[in-house]
């Protein structure tokens, strides 16, 4: 059996906890996943509310194989957890959630272009790609997902929720976090709203990101 700490166990408890305090998962419409080592995940178990998530509900699963090596069933949305930590070594955690008005805008006909309405989306969000709607749980949707994640840091699933990839806990409720406040100006404005040009995002890429600042040739 593998050995995991209790302070792990307690972190992971408290993210699926604030997750579900801070609206952006109702019941068990969410999952989180953390890497423990380069082979060995924990996982939300299978039906379990991330609210009110216990330890004992929590999977530890091989990444490479997605087996369980405890008696815990992982959630149904485990193929593109594991899929997303096996395929992306800098990545640790993997949120999916339906925070309402992210799901809002998944579920919207004319969706933005542009999420860009305030400096923490692209601060921290960077790269979001829309999915169109595949039945939760399926390969599909797994493979779809993993394939959005490699180059961007959300994904939003048509008539479905977020999923997002972050370095650690917090990183991952940060993202999911700030990409719900943006959605949320977005829905609240109907439309009446701006972004960021380019010469802000620049800004925000020299200022707090420390990237080389463009220049005009």
């Amino acid at each position: 059996m593998i050995e995991i700490s209790e302070e792990i166990y307690q972190k992971f408890l408290a993210t699926a906890h604030a997750v579900g305090s801070s609206g952006l998962t109702l019941c068990s419409s969410g999952n989180l996943s953390m890497r423990i080592s380069e082979d060995v995940a924990i996982v939300s178990g299978t039906g379990s509310w991330l609210p009110k998530l216990r330890k004992e509900q929590i999977c530890i699963a091989d990444i490479k194989t997605g087996q369980p090596l405890n008696e815990i069933r992982s959630s149904m949305e485990s193929g593109f957890h594991l899929g997303v930590l096996r395929e992306n070594p800098d990545v640790n955690v993997v949120l999916h959630c339906s925070p309402l008005y992210a799901t809002t805008i998944a579920a919207m006909k004319n969706r933005p272009q542009n999420y860009n309405v305030i400096a923490e989306v692209p601060c921290y969000c960077v790269g979001i790609k829309e999915i169109a709607y595949t039945r939760p749980g399926s390969p599909e949707l797994a493979k779809k997902v993993m394939e959005a994640l490699k180059d961007n840091d959300v994904a939003l699933l048509l008539n479905h929720g977020i999923v997002v990839k972050g370095k650690d806990l917090d990183d991952a409720f940060q993202k999911a976090t700030f990409f719900e406040f943006a959605c949320r100006i977005i829905v609240q404005s109907k439309g009446d709203y701006e972004v960021l040009n380019q010469d802000a995002v620049d800004d925000l890429d020299y200022y707090v990101k420390g990237k080389e600042k463009k220049t005009m040739s």
